[in-house]
């Protein structure tokens, strides 16, 4: 795996993006968009795959505090397999419990917290679940032994 790697943070009324790549290991933040229906949802997604040109996709999955599937697992499970179907990139899936909350503390070290910033969690969001991601897959290939 190298290259780009483009993050959703999925939600019923926001998609956060984050953007990323394997050689440097790091993730930023990138923005997010407001869909209002699939169609606009999976439009705006193939927009920014276009735009950045990544070499796989990565989508939060939601789960319980305990680790369980609800609703929007489903939900966020379906972006991902139409996402992969519309790009014909592979699509992996991290969870992401935590996402929300460690982006919201970031906000807050900021002196950002608060309703006037809501927004912005979204991408930071996003930035947390690719950072894992990328994170996970340098420990992959140290124990691997595998280059780049």
């Amino acid at each position: 795996m190298s290259g780009t790697v483009l993050a959703f943070d999925y939600g019923e009324r926001y998609i956060g993006i984050a953007v990323g790549d394997t050689e440097t290991g790091m993730a930023h933040p990138a923005g997010h968009y407001q869909a209002r229906g699939d169609e606009e949802r999976y439009a705006q997604a193939e927009a920014l795959v276009r735009e950045w040109r990544p070499s796989r996709l990565v989508v939060g999955l939601p789960l319980s505090g305990e680790g369980e599937e609800h609703l929007l697992t489903a939900r966020a499970r379906r972006f991902a397999r139409h996402l992969s179907a519309r790009t014909g990139l592979r699509v992996d899936m991290v969870d992401e419990r935590l996402s929300s909350a460690a982006a919201h503390e970031m906000l807050r070290a900021a002196g950002r917290g608060g309703r006037r910033h809501k927004n912005e969690t979204h991408a930071l969001a996003a930035q947390v679940i690719l950072q894992a991601y990328l994170d996970e897959a340098k420990i992959s290939r140290m124990n691997t032994g595998e280059k780049r």
